[in-house]
């Protein structure tokens, strides 16, 4: 059994040492190199950071990134990733919640590191990725991993405020990439396109399958998604074979009419993921692309990206609704009542999922640790956790998953997870806002923000820009003088909902 992800690592850069591993428009590193740089780090941390201990890491879009995300596994300790262009309040709550002593910074964000609330050691990357590696204690500190040790830790919208931080195994992950690396028929022959940012989720995928198995990804410029012929050019170009992306990255070029100039001439599989489909898109892929293979995958963080997919072998319409499909290898998918009764077959429950890939739970915070990942209320004979993940569904027919939406306020938002609750906690913050309501138009994948109060619409979008993640700023404000309310007292949604546009 392999103890630790640097099992795989070593592997991969022993057999596949000239081949390029990690690429982008500037620079591109091969496998011996990458290793060589991950061992400098490892081994600069290792003589300063405890075994076990968290290494905040904050590196742009390139492929170092990847090499100081695996630096500080060598180093014994897991990293925490953070994005430099999240507004600064935002990165102080993350660094509040992980209390990292040390954090690596590439040097172009080193300013934006110095303006933060640590007041811990900062190290910048590039001056340590010449130093020499310490073998022994490199061994040393590899020896102390295990499968169940912590791998990283992403944050994901929280809703009293603070963002949660889950904490992912090195069997977790391993578990996940094995099982997307087999729908995908992922070898070393491929080359993936990275869309993701490299601080989320979805990045595992365009980080470890080369680690694993060998591949190679190319890491396309930000700006690129915007000009969707400069993107296939680029995808061309680079010989691009599989593309792991959000909803909102296969949506954009067929909306934008891309494939009236071209299309990717060796692309062969394509999965994606994140929000609902709409196949008015999926379908324009497919009529330009017939022999891609289209894999819609489902799941949250706390199990580890993904934990359902579906194989899309029909052909899809405009109206053509998705199914989540079934569970990946080592992921086990159940639906429970409110009551945590079983849900009949057919019948809509919440989804739950178990198995060895769910998140060790959320760092520093046990109670809602406690609260999200419970003993399987199906099983009283032996320990089983399982994470209810606020979403629902049902089974077909033919035992296809299918999805019906969120449970609570929980709301999947251009790829990412946000809970309203956060929204309407930062808008309560800003001077002149007495109450408000968040919610989500779907259809128009728009959110909004009804408040009371003498706050202007202008300033309290400048204080979500200030202070939150892009996506997370409202673009609807609708100022009343109160909000409506039910019986109960609580605030009718309802109601606020005839305001959608």
């Amino acid at each position: 059994m392999e103890t630790s992800i640097l099992t795989r690592l070593n592997r991969t850069c022993s057999e596949y040492s000239e081949k390029v591993m990690f690429k982008d428009e500037n620079n591109q590193i091969t496998f011996a190199e990458f290793n060589r740089l991950t061992k400098a780090v490892g081994s600069y941390l290792a003589a300063k950071v405890p075994c076990g201990a968290p290494v905040a890491v904050m590196s742009g879009r390139h492929i170092y990134t990847p090499a100081c995300f695996l630096g500080a596994v060598r180093a014994g300790c897991f990293y925490a990733p953070m994005d430099g262009d999240m507004p600064k309040a935002r990165l102080n709550q993350i660094l509040g919640v992980i209390k990292a002593q040390f954090m690596l910074v590439d040097r172009a964000h080193l300013e934006t590191a110095q303006a933060l609330d640590f007041d811990g050691e900062l190290i910048v990357a590039e001056d340590i990725f010449g130093t020499e590696a310490d073998e022994a204690l490199l061994a040393r500190r590899e020896a102390t991993l295990q499968n169940t040790s912590p791998l990283y830790v992403i944050f994901t919208s929280g809703s009293t405020g603070v963002p949660k931080g889950v904490i992912t195994s090195h069997l977790s992950l391993m578990c996940y990439i094995d099982a997307v690396a087999k729908v995908l028929s992922i070898n070393d022959s491929d080359i993936l396109g990275n869309q993701s940012p490299l601080d989320y989720i979805a990045a595992v995928r365009d980080i470890y399958l080369p680690v694993s198995f060998g591949a190679s990804t190319y890491v396309i410029p930000k700006n690129e998604f915007a000009v969707p012929t400069t993107l296939f050019e680029t995808l061309n170009r680079e010989k691009i074979t599989a593309l792991c992306w959000s909803v909102a990255g296969v949506e954009l070029p067929a909306k934008l009419g891309a494939f009236e100039v071209g299309k990717p001439e060796y692309l062969k599989k394509l999965c994606f993921s994140g929000s609902v489909m709409p196949c008015k898109y999926l379908k324009i892929w497919q009529e330009n692309l017939p022999d891609v293979l289209y894999v819609n995958q489902y799941g949250p963080t706390e199990a580890t990206a993904s934990c359902t997919y579906y194989v899309v072998s029909e052909k899809v319409d405009d109206d053509t609704v998705l199914p989540i499909g079934k569970p990946y290898d080592n992921y086990r998918v159940m639906l429970l009542n409110e009551d945590n009764t079983a849900t009949k077959f057919g019948e809509t429950g919440e989804i739950c999922v178990s198995g060895p890939i769910l998140a060790l739970g959320y760092y520093g915070n046990a109670e809602q640790t406690a609260k999200s990942f419970i003993q399987n209320p199906l099983n009283e004979n032996y320990r089983e956790l399982i994470y209810k993940t606020g979403d629902l569904g049902s089974f077909a027919s033919d035992g296809t998953l299918l999805f019906h939406g969120r449970k609570d306020r929980q709301i999947k938002h251009l790829g990412h997870r946000i809970e309203l609750g956060e929204i309407e906690e930062t808008a309560k913050k800003v001077e002149g806002v007495t109450d408000c309501c968040a919610l989500y138009n779907k259809e128009k994948a728009t959110l909004y923000l009804f408040y009371t109060g003498q706050a202007t619409s202008k300033e309290i979008v400048l204080y979500f820009r200030q202070n939150m993640p892009a996506f997370m700023v409202p673009r609807k404000l609708v100022n009343l003088e109160k909000l409506p309310t039910l019986p109960n007292g609580k605030t009718d949604m309802q109601t606020l909902k005839t305001y959608f546009k």
